[in-house]
């Protein structure tokens, strides 16, 4: 089911400038028995990239109702979009008309579910990431280099790419934010340059500190992947994910995935 500003639709005005312009932002939210998880964590974040692009966030209980309006009768998807409206061709933004908000929902895809395969192969992705502080972090509509990244291999064995900025600095993954443990430290990449920082980022980070296991955000080179303990994708319809392989690089289970799992959804923040 797809929602248009609240309204049944399947269509898109042509002058919508989330469509000429990628000027808008994006949540992709997993969903059980018809109800968002982690709805505050997420449109708190849906809030802070609309006020980054300088757009009007749409009212929290219109969306949630919105949200589960569409929801699937048992897991599911949901991915709420807020572009800046339609307006006359060119880049000005245009001045007091409303935010176009969409809300829509898929099933849960195969690799999210819980009989899924635990651990994951990836690659190196060879495009890198353009440096661009006053974007970082947001989850905006300009998506152009994760799909260029994605369409670098059709390997099925291969679930995630890895992705560096262009001083070749570790990111995260094509689809996902990017995690490692060594010698009892969870490791993160800074993403206040280029990159996403995710919801569930955020939430892993803040149920590593209620746990006392120590975190380090900062920029890293690849090699500082190759000798961790264990290393880790996540992201909200996932959760955290263990890679067990990276090209040549290949990693034995050390139970951090299954500790930061849990961590994760005992987050009492929903």
């Amino acid at each position: 089911m797809i929602l248009v500003n609240g309204q049944a639709a399947d269509h898109l005005d042509v002058r919508d400038r989330g469509l000429a312009y990628g000027d808008g932002v994006f949540r992709t939210l997993r969903t059980a028995d018809g109800q968002p998880l982690w709805w505050r964590d997420h449109y708190a974040k849906l809030a802070a990239d609309c006020a980054a692009l300088a757009l009007d966030v749409p009212d929290a209980a219109v969306l949630l109702a919105e949200v589960c309006r569409v929801a699937e009768a048992g897991e599911g998807v949901v991915k709420l979009i807020v572009t800046r409206g339609t307006g006359a061709r060119g880049y000005m933004p245009p001045r007091g008309r409303p935010v176009t908000r969409i809300v829509l929902s898929a099933p849960l895809p195969a690799h999210a579910r819980a009989e899924a395969q635990e651990a994951i192969a990836a690659r190196w992705c060879s495009l890198r990431l353009g440096r661009q502080p006053r974007l970082a972090g947001v989850k905006h509509l300009n998506r152009l280099e994760n799909v260029l990244a994605r369409a670098e291999w059709d390997d099925p064995a291969i679930f995630e790419g890895i992705l560096c900025d262009d001083e070749g600095l570790l990111v995260g993954g094509v689809t996902s934010n990017l995690f490692w443990v060594s010698e009892g430290v969870l490791f993160t990449p800074d993403v206040s340059q280029c990159g996403v920082a995710g919801v569930a980022r955020t939430r892993l980070l803040r149920a590593a500190g209620r746990r006392g296991i120590p975190a380090r955000i900062d920029r890293f080179l690849p090699a500082a992947i190759l000798a961790a303990d264990e290393v880790m994708i996540c992201n909200s319809v996932l959760g955290v994910r263990r890679v067990a392989r990276l090209d040549d690089t290949s990693w034995a289970p050390a139970g951090w995935t299954d500790i930061l799992n849990i961590a994760l959804y005992e987050d009492l923040v929903d």
